[in-house]
């Protein structure tokens, strides 16, 4: 049986038994405030899992509020049978597509699909957040906040100088962004939008809490950066295609995890084409080559 874990005042842990390369020791679920408790994340469709959530409530204590922060697999099949469970409405920003950019809704377009975790693609939350929304009931208040990169629809709560932050800002790794689901421009301006909330401690969607918070977010910065300086140097005397600059760059990554790692330098691609620094020689698409300009 999954074990609760009490973090702080206010905010309870259980985590889900789905780990794995991608999850770590599993997804997160958070249960906030006391009474009338909102659970973030109720994670993958495991009936045991979910009976945990509603076993770990207090006598008198009910679950009021269910809240998605992004339609993965990992994070979000969970919410609609806890919330039919229990009579409550699943919040979050909307289904999959919602927040796509531009170029993503044209790569989507031409059929690419999204890899990694894998997307809910049934997902259809109750009611719809806006980005800077608040829900308050009882003795707790999440602020909605919307942060695409990893995934369109993602959003961060924020409750006082807590943020829980899914799959945005982790400890353990830097996150997976897979086009036409993830976008490292959307993901950069959203680093920037969750610094400047100067939360005291971030819990993430997989593993340990954060309180370095603003050095983390400086070294996630500073990690993709140093990527595409990798991409570019590769590119310098002849174009590749992802798959040839991932097998050049991640080289000590293990052999079932390159099919992410590409995944990563194809949204690293996207943004140096939009920001006038690489081109592509055809379509862009993740089977094209690249050259610098």
């Amino acid at each position: 049986m999954s074990r609760i874990e009490k973090l702080e005042p206010g905010v309870r842990r259980i985590v889900a038994p789905n780990p794995s390369p991608m999850t770590l020791t599993g997804t997160c679920t958070y249960l906030v405030g006391h009474g009338d408790v909102a659970v973030i994340d109720p994670g993958p469709e495991d009936r045991s899992h979910l009976q945990a959530l509603i076993d770990a409530l207090e006598p008198g204590e009910r679950i009021s509020h269910v809240f998605v922060t992004h339609a993965h697999l990992d994070h979000s099949p969970g919410a609609a049978p806890l919330a039919e469970a229990i009579g409550a409405r699943v919040h979050a920003f909307g289904p999959p597509e919602a927040g796509r950019s531009e170029v993503m809704r044209d790569l989507a377009a031409r059929g690419l699909a999204g890899g990694g975790e894998g997307v809910h693609r049934d997902f259809a939350p109750d009611v719809i957040l806006e980005d800077g929304e608040t829900i308050a009931h009882g003795d707790w208040a999440l602020r909605a906040l919307h942060t695409p990169g990893h995934f369109c629809n993602h959003l961060c709560f924020l409750w006082g100088d807590i943020a829980f932050t899914a799959d945005h800002v982790m400890g353990w790794a830097s996150t997976l962004i897979s086009p036409p689901d993830g976008d490292l421009r959307d993901y950069f301006r959203s680093l920037a939008k969750l610094e400047a909330e100067e939360a005291r401690v971030f819990y993430p969607g997989h593993g340990a809490p954060v309180h370095d918070t603003a050095p983390r977010i400086a070294e996630l910065a500073a990690h993709r950066r140093l990527r595409s300086q990798q991409i570019l140097a590769e590119l310098t005397h002849q174009p590749r295609t992802p798959a040839a600059l991932t097998r050049a760059i991640y080289t000590d990554t293990p052999p079932a995890l390159l099919g992410a790692a590409e995944r990563n330098v194809f949204a690293h691609l996207i943004e140096m084409t939009q920001e006038n620094i690489v081109s592509p020689l055809e379509t862009l698409s993740p089977t094209s080559a690249f050259e610098r300009r």
